[in-house]
Parts: structure tokens; C-alpha cells; sequence
């Protein structure tokens, strides 16, 4: 799938020194490409209108931007994983604008119901639910439309939020163009919860919308380690399209003396041909993450995630897209360095999946 980079872009290729300091006049990692040149482009989405607890996903793609800078480039899996081509596009301040301003009113709101729905106040917000949800509709439909057109012109895409209900375009522009495909999600939580606070896209209820798609046969979930009951009987009564590897099954295993390889076995096995790989950076241990928005004990390290990463490759399934989400910044850069981190892994490992970067063959 990897194109023949164009003379220009061979100069490009020829004069750049991977090793040297982060160029901050280079686009993300200091990486020499542009939006046109790249095989792989981010697409940051600064929205984070649905957040129930603590806010600041918004600020997370451009927090990874300026921390990827510290991000050295030599990937011994991947010893050329910077010739690849990776960029990123610049925010939509408009996108921005909305989301901040939608938030304060969805925070208003989500007050109103955490105090209980005060009667006095019920006509201050009869409309909130209706006009989030329009323009969480609308978001959609712009980055199906954005998204799209990346992949029709041959790139892979990696979607940056903001909170997690941004990559549902981004599943929907995929479910157009490939018959089936599965998800693989790396989070704390299920999200499955049917219009969260009456958001219907909600940050809590990205994979139930995601259930929604047809070609979506298979949702792969891993690390959940807080849910309703609700959620766990949605999984439960759904014939096995939903498969849960819940936190305390991982901690099992591992207390009895189960390899990760083996667990990341049983993980994979669930998994068709066709793979999403939606990340929420809570699925990991919360030391790695304490900015996100609602941390949970337990969790991912930040190696086991990329072994299941590298071995969902490693097993011939091709990761047709993937997204990462709730980076917030918080009081220290720790978030985004991690963040920044994870996001190169990512989207280097999609890359090779698809064919644009080859890696060395595992001696595992």
C-alpha cells in the first residue's frame, strides 16, 4: 500500500537527520512531512462537551503535539518508522469554539441532574439534551466526511480527541468502506451506556453507537474495570458480539502465573481480520494518565499494551483505523508525554499493518 515518495519529498527524506533535536519548526515528532505528504495523518478533535467529571480532553491533541517533540524517533521494532510519513492537521478552532461553549452549558446541566432536577429550574435546560445531541450529530457528519476523504485518498488516519465520543465519524466513514470489520478497546470503562445523562453521544456511550453500525461484528474489550449493570447485561445478551476481558479477569490471570503472551492470545482470538483499535488512555494504570478525566484503579501498563498492540499485527489482522482519546493535561506534562508516546506506537504499528512501514520480523 506505501507510495513512492515523490522527488520533492525524497530531498526532504535525504536532508532530514532523525537523530537531532525536535524541530519546532517541523510538523508532529519534528517529522519533515506535510498533510498531503503523509501516509498516516492525525485528525485532533478539541471537544470534550459530554465530560461527566473532571474536563481538560479538549486540550489533549495539542498538549501530544508540543510533547511529541521530545519523542526520540528510533523504534527498534521499526527501524525506519520515521521514513513512514506522519502528520498532523491543525485544530479546527471552530470545533474548538463549540465545544467550550456547549460545555459550559452541559455542565450547567449536569448539575441540574446531580441535584436532584430541581423543579424551579426544569425550564432553564428542556432544550440542552436536544441541541447537544444536534451538534454532536453534526460533529459526526464532519469528520465521516473528513475522515473519508483521507481514506479515499489512500491515507491512514488516526483520530486525536478531545473526550471519547469523537471517533464515531470517523467508525461510521469505515463502515462505508469495509463490509465488517471488529473493535479492539482499551479503556476503563464499557461505554455502553444508551444516551449517557440524555447526550446521545455522550462520551459514555461511544461503543452502544458504535453497536449500531452493522459491520461493526465484534466488540473486543479490555481493561473495563468499572461499569453498570446495565452495561454488563448488554454484553451478557449479546450472543457473544461483545467480549469482555475484564480488569479482574487480566489480574487473575496473572496471579496464576498466566503469560501475558498467552492472555493476549485469548484477546486476539476474538478478533475478525479487520480490526479498529480504539484506545481510551484510562485503560491504563493511572499513574501514566493522573490528568484523564475518570481514572480508575488497575489498568494496563504501558509495555502490556503495546505487546498486544504489536501482536495483534504480528498476527497478519490489519488495523484498518485507530483513535485516542481523554489525554487531558492536568498539572504536569506526564499526560502528554505518555500520550505522545502511545500515539506514535499506535500509529506506526497501523502503518505496518497496512503495508506502508515494514518491521522486523518478532523473534518472540
Amino acid at each position: 500500500m506505501a507510495n513512492s515518495p515523490s522527488p520533492s519529498l525524497e530531498k526532504k527524506l535525504a536532508a532530514f537527520d532523525p537523530n537531532a533535536l525536535g524541530d519546532t519548526a517541523g510538523g508532529l515528532y519534528g517529522l519533515p512531512f506535510t498533510v498531503d505528504e503523509a501516509q498516516v495523518v492525525v485528525v485532533p478533535v478539541p471537544w470534550e462537551v459530554t465530560v461527566s467529571y473532571r474536563g481538560g480532553t479538549a486540550q489533549g491533541p495539542e498538549a501530544i503535539r508540543e510533547a511529541s517533540l521530545q519523542v526520540d524517533l528510533y523504534e527498534p521494532d521499526i527501524p525506519e518508522a520515521w521514513r513512514m510519513g506522519l502528520a498532523m492537521e491543525e485544530e479546527d478552532e471552530k470545533v474548538a469554539e463549540e465545544s467550550r461553549s456547549l460545555r459550559t452549558l452541559a455542565a450547567e446541566y449536569i448539575g441540574w441532574l446531580e441535584a436532584g432536577q430541581p423543579a424551579d429550574q426544569a425550564k432553564n435546560f428542556a432544550t440542552v439534551p436536544a441541541r447537544v445531541t444536534e451538534r454532536g450529530k453534526a460533529l459526526l457528519d464532519y469528520l465521516k466526511q473528513k475522515t473519508g476523504a483521507y481514506l479515499d485518498a489512500g491515507k491512514g488516519v488516526v483520530l486525536l480527541g478531545g473526550d471519547h465520543s469523537t471517533p464515531l465519524g470517523y467508525m461510521h466513514a469505515l463502515a462505508e468502506r469495509h463490509e465488517e470489520f471488529g473493535i479492539l478497546q482499551i479503556d476503563a470503562h464499557c461505554d455502553l451506556r444508551p444516551a449517557y445523562e440524555g447526550f446521545q453521544y455522550s462520551h459514555a456511550s461511544i461503543m452502544y453507537n458504535a453497536l449500531q453500525l452493522p459491520q461493526v461484528k465484534k466488540l473486543v474489550q479490555v481493561g473495563i474495570r468499572d461499569l453498570c449493570q446495565q452495561e454488563a447485561e448488554l454484553v451478557d445478551q449479546s450472543g457473544g458480539r461483545v467480549v469482555m476481558f475484564h480488569n479482574r479477569f487480566l489480574s487473575n490471570e496473572k496471579f496464576a502465573k498466566k503469560s501475558w503472551k498467552k492472555v493476549c492470545g485469548k484477546i486476539i482470538a476474538q478478533l475478525p481480520p479487520k480490526v479498529y483499535l480504539s484506545f481510551d488512555i484510562d485503560g491504563l494504570d493511572p499513574k501514566l494518565c493522573p490528568g484523564t478525566g475518570t481514572p480508575v484503579p488497575g489498568g494496563l501498563e504501558f509495555e502490556e499494551a503495546l505487546y498486544l498492540i504489536r501482536t495483534i499485527v504480528e498476527s497478519g489482522r490489519e488495523i484498518i483505523g485507530c483513535d485516542l482519546n481523554e489525554v487531558a493535561p492536568g498539572d504536569t506534562e506526564w499526560n502528554a508525554i505518555v500520550g505522545a508516546r502511545l500515539l506514535f506506537q499506535m500509529a506506526h504499528w497501523m502503518g505496518v499493518s497496512q503495508g506502508r512501514i515494514k518491521a522486523k520480523v518478532s523473534e518472540k
